[in-house]
């Protein structure tokens, strides 16, 4: 055999493609007002500091597009990075807002065509009694709000979300991040980050196994791994808010 074709048989490349799922929250606009978006931003900061840190943003402009309401992209990416938010995508812009994006580095979601939304039809005037019944159905619905059960391993790198409870049946490495509005159950390692309550519910709590974690929340009020008792290693907890302190306490 030749050396030229052993070095080709012996080559191995130096990098590849694979498909992977990653999970990055999405900033939905229902405003332009660049003022309200940035107050209500760092609120929403505010609550769980850590978690939010260099976290990675696809900022979503279809609700606003639809409603014909045109955003400054500049303005919108500078208040998301001043707040050390990483905006990596954009999805649901026209095609003006997409070309700016593209400028500043930022990519176009794949999963929409940025195409301008199709006007609404014109709808004839509604009357006194069509106005009552048409209220009536505005009216706010109570919204049913599920626990999210995960019952595969949270890898390094992975970010879940819960509206309600958040259970997890298994491990949570170093690196991933879970936050819920509710509760947090983790039957297995507990070595990531944990948030509860991040909308400000003051009554979560967080459930684990064995708590290693790198950072752990409720309501904002976070405590990081160099505070955390290694005595609490391979033993249950549970944590909750105490006089605006968090508590770490065997569940044995």
């Amino acid at each position: 055999m030749s050396t030229d074709s052993q070095q080709s048989t012996n080559y191995t490349p130096s990098l590849e493609f694979k498909s992977s799922t990653f999970s990055v929250p999405v900033l939905v606009l229902a405003s332009n007002d660049v003022t309200d978006i940035e107050q209500q931003l760092q609120d929403k900061v505010r609550l769980a500091p850590e978690f939010f840190r260099n976290s990675p943003l696809v900022f979503d402009l279809e609700e606003l597009n639809k409603h014909d309401l045109d955003i400054d992209i500049d303005q919108l990416t500078k208040i998301i990075r001043s707040l050390d938010l990483l905006p990596i995508g954009i999805r649901g812009g026209n095609t003006v807002q997409n070309k700016r994006a593209l400028e500043l580095g930022i990519p176009v979601h794949s999963g929409h065509t940025g195409a301008a939304p199709v006007r609404p039809k014109k709808e004839k005037p509604v009357t006194a009694k069509e106005e009552t019944v048409t209220a009536s159905k505005l009216e706010p619905q109570t919204e049913i709000i599920t626990s999210t059960l995960i019952t595969q391993p949270i890898r390094s790198g992975q970010r879940i979300y819960a509206k309600g409870d958040l259970i997890v049946l298994a491990q949570v490495s170093a690196g991933a991040e879970i936050m819920a509005e509710g509760n947090i159950h983790v039957y297995g390692s507990l070595r990531g980050r944990a948030l509860a309550g991040v909308q400000g519910n003051t009554e979560a709590r967080i459930f684990c196994s064995d708590l290693q974690a790198e950072l752990i929340s409720i309501a904002g009020t976070y405590k990081l791994s160099e505070d955390l008792n290694e005595a609490t290693h391979n033993n249950p907890v549970q944590i909750y808010l105490q006089n605006n302190t968090l508590i770490i306490k065997d569940t044995v």
